[in-house]
């Protein structure tokens, strides 16, 4: 899943088009918030969408300089720029990565508990602005390898296409869409085993490096600081810590949001 805007110009009703349309991908794969806000946000509202998606968050619990307060203020700017030209949002909060890359529960628990407060941001925001929202966040499609890439971090095509049947469902519920759903089918075959396991060796290397440099040194101090708590029997902390966060993050929005009234 590439991270980022993806905009739909047409010249008529908003998803349901009288004449052919025009689809432009500005999501690049690794994308971060912060790409999304300085990069993709001004390319993106010069084209003036009719529908926006705006699918992020992953890639910023994969760094160690994750901060929810940033996620949250970035998304709420990017989010509203777009509503406030008019376009359909879409949106979607997704699962967290330390499940999809099979990680020990240890590894896996701040994963997830950072994904968690980024899915509670995205979906206070999503109410916010009055996006379609897609909770991609849970299901059966998790666990279905079919459904994911050899890095099991991004879905394939039966994946996306499995995330589309469902965009498309939202989207006719709030009266967007009208017309046929897109097949759940993959149009190529998938990837072979041998061909999954040469990308794993060779392109796969650089993102495990990565990562290793990038996120691993902080995410065994997050371990360690899992297996502290659990030995004390104090792990719903962490927990109601990481909700303090988010709170104080979206509070922290409606504060600024008030200010230029109070002047």
């Amino acid at each position: 899943m590439l991270a980022g805007v993806e905009a739909l110009v047409e010249p008529g009703e908003p998803v349901e088009p009288v004449e052919p349309v025009e689809f432009i991908n500005l999501a690049v794969s690794g994308a971060q918030t912060r790409d999304v806000l300085e990069r993709q946000l001004p390319a993106g509202l010069e084209l003036r969408p009719d529908v926006v998606s705006v699918v992020v968050g992953v890639n910023d619990t994969l760094r160690c300089t994750f901060d929810i307060h940033a996620v949250a203020a970035r998304l709420d700017t990017v989010y509203g720029a777009f509503a406030e030209q008019g376009a359909v949002l879409l949106t979607a909060c997704l699962p967290d990565p330390g499940g999809t890359l099979g990680l020990p529960g240890v590894l896996a628990r701040p994963l997830a508990r950072r994904q968690r407060a980024v899915n509670a941001v995205v979906h206070a925001l999503s109410e916010r602005y009055g996006a379609v929202h897609l909770h991609a966040a849970e299901g059966a499609w998790l666990t279905d390898r079919a459904m994911w890439s050899a890095d099991r971090l991004h879905p394939g095509e039966r994946g996306h296409r499995q995330l589309a049947v469902r965009f498309h469902a939202v989207l006719a519920e709030a009266g967007l869409a009208t017309g046929s759903a897109p097949s759940p089918e993959p149009e190529f075959p998938a990837p072979t085993t041998s061909a999954s396991l040469w990308w794993l060796a060779t392109a796969g290397t650089g993102w495990v490096a990565r990562r290793c440099t990038d996120l691993l040194p902080q995410l065994l101090t997050l371990a360690a600081d899992e297996l502290r708590h659990r030995a004390r029997g104090t792990s719903a902390r962490l927990d109601l810590r990481a909700s303090a966060a988010v709170s104080a993050a979206l509070a922290a929005l409606s504060v600024a949001e008030r200010q230029p009234d109070a002047a």
